[in-house]
């Protein structure tokens, strides 16, 4: 399901927008303003433009993540939400 963090685009947010799957990572930030925020989220995407994993940093700690699959025709498959203390949970899309 997850792809090498590796081999994909590292980039740094604001905030989110939306209550659907998967987040949309809205206000970019950039070097000079990243190391000025206590909370932001970190997206990774893929070659295809497709947010595969987002971060929510919060002093430094990771406080939660999703990781998301697609089907071939771009729509989301999968997302696992992993929340700090919380049981990893699942959720499958037709």
């Amino acid at each position: 399901m997850l792809e090498d963090k590796q081999s994909l685009q590292c980039r740094h947010f604001v905030t989110y927008t939306g209550v659907t799957l998967p987040l949309r990572l809205i206000t970019p930030l950039e070097g000079e303003g990243l190391d000025r925020r206590l909370t932001y989220f970190r997206g990774y995407y893929n070659a295809q433009e497709q947010l595969v994993v987002v971060e929510k940093i919060v002093y430094s700690e990771v406080e939660f993540e999703h990781h998301y699959e697609y089907h071939d025709d771009g729509r989301l498959k999968s997302a696992k939400m992993i929340e700090a203390d919380d049981a990893p949970r699942i959720m499958e899309f037709n």
